[in-house]
């Protein structure tokens, strides 16, 4: 029996990126996905590609409490429920020292992930049948430091303490809440970091960050989605509070 059979998934950020591939693979495995994202032309042609049947969107800004509690709203008249939560939603912020970063940025950046996460959780907890599972996706700089990046990096550093409590809070309905660390991965969103981090163009921007990767490479997003599988997964029945890394050895 396929992994994810008759689950119903949430993902934030599902439009493009990892949170496409997570839908793909989601599907694949027999769930249902509820796809919530900014870009409403992507969002069509994503539910387009996965099959009507098995896919719907809404349009959120996961800062919007309202729209957020719409979206929810949307899946739970569709759906009735959700097993798993993927809050994926995320931007990149500036790329500069602490005294020059942009403050508006700065806050825009926390408001993103960490209130974005937050509210995802306020407005779909109540809908999560017991037993099911919420992934919150940050990113291996939320597990270390790095410069130029103190945006990015204070909001993946909070998700991890978003997570930590909703873990507590939950484990009594056999929720299971993580968090999941990928390193440099390949999407244009990364590429976009890279190339304002280094000042060079996409192919050398890569081979730098290559350069800084134990294993020599960046992760797909077919391999973080895989990631998101375990964890969406009854395989992962005793995993929660955890920080699962993919980061080909960056954080260790």
């Amino acid at each position: 029996m396929a992994r994810l059979q008759d689950k119903v998934a949430l993902i934030t950020g599902g439009e493009s990126g990892i949170g496409l591939a997570t839908a793909r693979l989601f599907v694949a495995e027999g769930a249902r996905v509820h796809l919530v994202g900014i870009d409403e032309a992507k969002l069509a042609a994503a539910v387009d590609e996965l099959g009507g049947d098995t896919a719907i969107s809404s349009v959120a800004d996961v800062t919007d409490e309202d729209a957020v509690r719409d979206a929810v709203a949307d899946g739970v008249s569709r759906y009735g429920r959700f097993d798993v939560i993927v809050s994926n939603a995320g931007i990149s912020g500036a790329v500069a020292p602490i005294v020059d970063y942009p403050t508006d940025v700065f806050s825009r950046t926390l408001a993103v992930h960490i209130l974005g996460a937050f509210l995802v959780l306020k407005h779909t907890i109540p809908h999560v049948k017991d037993g099911g599972s919420i992934i919150i996706t940050s990113s291996v700089v939320g597990l270390i430091g790095a410069p130029g990046v103190a945006g990015y990096i204070a909001a993946k550093h909070g998700q991890v303490g978003v997570m930590r409590t909703a873990a507590k809070e939950l484990a009594a309905r056999r929720i299971r809440v993580n968090t999941i660390h990928p390193g440099p991965t390949s999407t244009p969103f990364q590429d976009d970091i890279e190339m304002r981090a280094t000042r060079l163009p996409q192919d050398e921007a890569a081979k730098a960050f290559d350069a800084m990767i134990p294993l020599g490479r960046h992760t797909t997003t077919e391999e973080i989605a895989q990631g998101m599988l375990y964890l969406a997964s009854d395989d992962s029945a005793m995993v929660s509070s955890h920080t699962l890394s993919i980061d080909g050895g960056m954080s260790g």
